[in-house]
């Protein structure tokens, strides 16, 4: 049995654009919101007629700038065209400024049951810098708000890199994120895109040793506090982990409306542009094909040792004897094996661009 898709709306709306981000998104304005409304709803009564599905994933962007009835529209396309899942995994992506006691309430009114909360530090210095508008105290507020208003299922994200980030610093960021009722935490390591303010004027960065430092500092913490480390940049509480982001690692479909949305289904990967106005104006938005073969041994090998679980072998079987080579001399300190499964460990997670080479040599 098939298991059931993902589906990825990418709402390309901001109130800002912090100097980091290379996500596609505008200026939010509420023609330009409504116009992308009914472009999302004319492409989900497009997506395959009964196509089961048990995660609708509301990204950005930022999301949570959106009325709430624009959301619930939305959602109520989804429900009209897909058999979504009685206990579908709906998760929203939010600004915390934008988590108010009223529209928290109003989320969970339609059908949200889930938060990925946009944190990134609980230090004035380092959100300073990265150009967010919110305080720790904010931060901290919006957390507690939401786990007031019924939201049992929260995640925030962190960001790690920053030449201000002492080891004490991130230490106070972990022990804060712990001491919040979350059930998730993202945490990534800060990467410099070229076409960001950041990459037009780079900032201090960790050196690759201290970040390595750091990461495993989170990894001590974070493990220890019941969260389990279960892809490359995720943490969760037992049975907590993001139902569709495991979807992008494990192969399974998944559809992406809105400009700039990806998906994979079919065999594979596919890209709408990053045109909001052509995305409004066409009955069905544009898309290209990034990937024919995306489910190839090589994209299950790559995607797979991102998941703690890593991949079953049996799944390869025409490259399951070259990759074994490949992976012995760096058994056990960066992958693990037990014969039926390979999968990496912390530290080769630390390395996994230059492992991953010498994974799929002669492949």
């Amino acid at each position: 049995m098939n298991a059931p898709a993902g589906i990825y709306i990418h709402v390309p709306f901001c109130a800002q654009k912090c100097p980091y981000c290379d996500f596609y998104s505008g200026r939010y304005s509420k023609d330009g919101a409504e116009r992308y409304t009914a472009a999302v709803i004319r492409n989900i009564a497009a997506l395959p007629e009964h196509l089961a599905a048990d995660s609708v994933y509301f990204g950005g962007g930022t999301p949570s700038l959106l009325p709430e009835s624009m959301l619930a529209d939305m959602l109520n396309a989804v429900h009209k065209r897909c058999q979504l899942a009685e206990h579908a995994e709906i998760t929203l992506e939010v600004n915390p400024l934008t988590a108010t006691a009223e529209k928290l309430r109003a989320w969970r009114r339609i059908g949200i049951n889930r938060l990925s909360m946009g944190i990134q530090s609980f230090q004035p210095d380092v959100l300073r810098i990265l150009g967010r508008r919110h305080t720790p105290e904010q931060g901290t507020d919006a957390v507690m708000r939401a786990y007031a208003a019924g939201f049992r299922n929260i995640s925030i994200d962190l960001m790690l890199g920053l030449a201000q980030q002492s080891e004490a610093a991130w230490q106070a960021d972990l022990d804060a994120a712990c001491a919040l009722p979350v059930t998730h935490i993202s945490a990534y390591l800060l990467k410099i895109e070229p076409r960001t303010p950041f990459g037009i004027h780079p900032l201090a960065l960790l050196d690759d040793d201290t970040s390595a430092d750091r990461w495993m500092q989170m990894h001590s913490v974070l493990t220890e506090h019941g969260f389990r480390h279960y892809e490359i940049s995720n943490f969760a509480k037992t049975g907590f982990e993001s139902r569709h982001n495991c979807k992008y690692w494990a192969l399974i479909p998944y559809y992406g409306i809105g400009p700039a949305a990806h998906s994979c289904h079919d065999g594979k990967r596919f890209a709408v542009p990053r045109d909001l106005d052509a995305f409004c104006t066409s009955e069905h938005q544009p898309y290209e094909i990034t990937e024919p073969h995306a489910e190839s041994d090589t994209e299950r090998i790559m995607l797979g040792l991102r998941l703690a679980d890593g991949i079953l072998l049996d799944d390869l079987p025409d490259s399951r004897v070259q990759l074994m080579k490949n992976a012995a001399p760096f058994i056990p300190k960066l992958l693990s094996s037990d014969g039926l499964r390979l999968s990496m460990t912390p530290e080769g997670w630390l390395v996994s661009n230059s492992l991953l080479v010498r994974l799929l040599s002669g492949l």
